[in-house]
């Protein structure tokens, strides 16, 4: 019988990354109300000293791969040592973050366990017998509850809606996994991994975004909603508009073909409004527009709005937010 709510604990150049311990709280929470036990798993190189910082968040059943060939992600190989894995130990329930690694990696597990899979959840919950997870369609439109019959039932969840929250006292049980594949078993070898310079926050895990559109009329002027994001620590996006313009990294792009995200706080400077963008940041707990259009699609999904023009409005905010956080 399928047994267990288990957890893949994400990790980047050996620091755990926030959906990592999103998912071992949502986890823990799923754990106690199914009267099931929580297992995290962890993969990479020379991550053994993470599992203390993983018992801090609930973590009390660690499942380490420690090994060489798992330093990079890799298709095969991760899919190679999870497979096996939960192939032996029969989960009831797996947990994933619905992360670039992620949207890769948990189709290809699903496959291999024979079994169905939810991606880009935003809120799971137990209903009678049955756990059903929330998932946005239609742009963002619209929200619809799913489950999976038949285990194990595997998710991705969306990075930064689910909390946070630590428990002290956890002194957890590391088990060590064997991590045997062979050379026929990787098809893909990652070469060379070329790492945006950047010391700014990853968008997927920001709190606080500041996003430019078409309206920033140029590369150069981006320095402005720059200066406002260092200012509240922030991210800086863009949208699809100004990322085809050439004038932020495709990396940067928000919206349903660029990153999804879900910041406390997002703020969208000369962005009209296009379904797809909206799609893309409608998990935001507080959006906030400014737009010199009334008529701004964006303004329809604000909380706050400032009509006016971005070039002498986001300066401003800048400047009163140094103050109020000096």
């Amino acid at each position: 019988m399928p047994k267990g709510v288990w957890v893949y604990a994400e990790q980047r150049d050996g620091k755990l990354r926030k959906i990592a311990l999103e998912m071992v709280t949502t986890g823990k929470k799923l754990a106690r109300q199914l009267g099931e036990e929580l297992y995290t798993v962890l993969l990479g190189s020379g991550v053994e000293g993470l599992t203390a910082e993983l018992a801090q968040y609930g973590a009390a059943n660690i499942y380490l791969a420690d090994d060489e060939r798992l330093k990079e992600y890799n298709t095969d190989g991760y899919t190679a040592v999870l497979g096996k894995l939960f192939q032996e130990q029969e989960p009831a329930v797996i947990l994933m973050g619905h992360t670039a690694v992620c949207k890769d990696l948990a189709p290809k597990l699903a496959q291999r366990l024979n079994t169905g899979m939810l991606s880009d959840c935003t809120d799971l919950a137990v209903e009678g017998n049955e756990l059903s997870f929330t998932r946005p369609i239609y742009a963002g439109k619209a929200f619809t509850k799913s489950s999976i019959t038949g285990f194990p039932v595997i998710a991705t969840m969306r990075p930064n809606v689910m909390p946070i929250e630590q428990e002290a006292g956890i002194s957890p049980q590391v088990i060590k996994v064997d991590v045997a594949f062979s050379p026929n078993d990787i098809r893909t070898i990652v070469k060379d991994i070329v790492k945006k310079a950047s010391a700014r926050i990853e968008l997927t895990e920001a709190d606080i975004i500041v996003s430019g559109g078409r309206a920033m009329k140029g590369p150069e002027n981006f320095k402005i909603l720059e200066d406002l994001a260092d200012v509240l620590k922030a991210g800086v996006g863009a949208s699809r508009a100004a990322v085809d313009a050439g004038w932020r990294p495709q990396g940067d792009q928000v919206g349903q073909t660029g990153k999804i995200v879900a910041p406390t706080v997002y703020i969208a400077c000369g962005i009209s409004g296009a379904i797809q963008h909206l799609a893309g940041i409608s998990s935001s707990k507080f959006i906030i527009a400014v737009n010199k259009d009334p008529e701004a699609n964006i303004f329809n999904v604000a909380d706050y709005g400032i009509v006016g023009d971005l070039f002498e409005v986001v300066p401003a905010l800048t400047a009163e937010f140094k103050k109020m956080l000096a």
